[in-house]
């Protein structure tokens, strides 16, 4: 019986998690389509939510670092907190990408500038990266607060790496089009 309402309790989990990063998706992509009205005029706040954003995931490369060496130590209470941390940091990021992404115009990497091809390399593996992470994220914080380690462990080694990535390109992406961002 036990076991039955655990598979019920994670088929559940997994439609949520499903249900969630469609949703986000789904809003990226409105928002990149400009179906919804913009403010004409851009908020005095919104010119510091690319550079908000690339702090928060600097802070989230470094904490996702802290937090594979303290489980490399076996110090699982360390592991959480930064883990928590690291969520609850994304969560924010997430927030002020959206609320950035409505506000302005797309800014574009100039068609002249030779490093535009490495640019767009990177910001195309960091888009896609982006959307596989979250269910990915969500899954694994799931199995981590319920201890199922077993699981944890199988997909971190997914989650991880692909999560370091987009949040150090997160990082290369904000530096490499900043300069043309309009004042």
């Amino acid at each position: 019986m036990s076991d039955m309402l655990s598979k019920m309790q994670e088929k559940t989990v997994f439609r949520i998690v499903l249900s969630l990063s469609i949703v986000v998706f789904l809003v990226v992509i409105i928002l990149d389509s400009k179906i919804l009205p913009r403010p004409e005029v851009m908020p005095a706040f919104g010119h510091y939510l690319p550079l908000l954003n690339a702090i928060i995931n600097g802070t989230c490369t470094i904490l996702l670092l802290l937090s594979f060496n303290a489980i490399k130590k076996r110090d699982i209470a360390k592991h959480k907190s930064i883990n928590l941390i690291t969520f609850f940091l994304s969560a924010i990021f997430l927030v002020s990408y959206v609320t950035y992404h409505w506000m302005s115009n797309e800014t574009k990497f100039p068609i002249d500038n030779p490093l535009r091809p490495l640019y767009l390399g990177i910001l195309i593996s960091h888009i896609i990266l982006a959307a596989v992470v979250l269910p990915l994220v969500l899954i694994s914080f799931w199995y981590g607060l319920t201890n199922q380690v077993a699981k944890h462990r199988k997909i971190t080694r997914f989650t991880f790496p692909i999560w370091l990535y987009v949040t150090t390109t997160g990082v290369v992406v904000y530096l490499m089009i900043s300069p043309y961002y309009p004042s």
